[in-house]
């Protein structure tokens, strides 16, 4: 067997593909949901933040600034995220069942 032959097997033994189309799919739905967050979500909750800018927003005590509204942020975004991913993994899991049956 050749090294080209050895190396199509590997790839698909291993599922190296659908890996890497999913991990494409990941960053591309990531940088979508992140979009969402920043421009949509995120300025129906400015008002209701004190100084009006969710990125900005600090809490100091005394020499130590948190900065919740980047947190606050990146926080809604892993929410959507492992929603959608929840969601995604319950439809393929029970496509799954049934095709078992």
């Amino acid at each position: 067997m050749g090294l080209f032959s050895e190396f199509k097997e590997f790839l698909y033994e291993y599922k190296v593909i659908p890996l890497a189309i999913a991990f494409i799919m990941g960053i591309a739905s990531t940088a979508l949901i992140k979009s969402f967050v920043d421009n949509i979500i995120m300025p129906i909750i400015t008002p209701f933040v004190p100084g009006g800018g969710w990125e900005t927003a600090t809490v100091e005590l005394g020499a130590i600034v948190i900065s919740w509204g980047a947190f606050l942020g990146e926080l809604v975004n892993f929410i959507i995220i492992a929603f959608a991913v929840f969601i995604i993994a319950k439809k393929v899991l029970q496509e799954e069942k049934v095709e078992k049956k």
